[in-house]
């Protein structure tokens, strides 16, 4: 699959370098709780600046940015009940957490000892494929199109609770 990759961190626009490269990358295969998501759009967020300039650093590169994903499931892992081949779905901050901890029960799962920020620590939506627990893909109500959703899906919590209280009133 076509991705773009953050394999050092570079100013944009002031260094010269190109900070994201393109590469071909495996298609990801999802574990039993995960998500394969054909991404359709993702957007651009702060946070992907702060990353690719280095004020939030990855643990790992090369990595794929990009946490306002939207797109539709192409396959499901063996433990997934949630979600279906072809839904649509959106992806935010939260990549996965242990779902058990008190943090996780109460709803706070970027509190969690085991969150994995999507785009961070896990690879993201800037390429054609990425995963997701199901946990953390949300349904993408009708009357949103792609790129008009995805910007809801950012980090900044008051946009992505406004959207969550939003679906659920759907």
């Amino acid at each position: 699959m076509k991705a773009m990759v953050l394999k050092e961190h570079s100013l944009i626009g002031t260094s010269g370098k190109k900070p994201l490269e393109s590469a071909l990358l495996p298609i990801p295969v999802p574990a039993p709780d995960q998500l394969l998501i054909k991404v359709s759009v993702c957007g651009i967020c702060r946070t992907e600046i702060d990353e690719i300039e280095g004020r939030l650093v990855p643990p790992k590169v090369p990595i794929v940015p990009g946490h306002e994903i939207v797109g539709r499931v192409q396959a499901v892992g063996s433990q997934v009940r949630k979600h279906k081949p072809g839904d649509r779905v959106g992806v935010a901050w939260i990549h996965s957490s242990c779902g058990r901890c008190s943090f996780c029960t109460r709803g706070d799962e970027n509190l969690c000892d085991d969150f994995r920020a999507t785009g961070l620590h896990a690879n993201g939506g800037y390429a054609e494929y990425t995963v997701v627990s199901q946990d953390f893909a949300y349904p993408i109500p009708q009357g949103f199109t792609d790129s008009k959703a995805a910007p809801h899906l950012s980090s900044r919590l008051w946009s992505l609770s406004t959207f969550l209280l939003l679906l659920h009133s759907v």
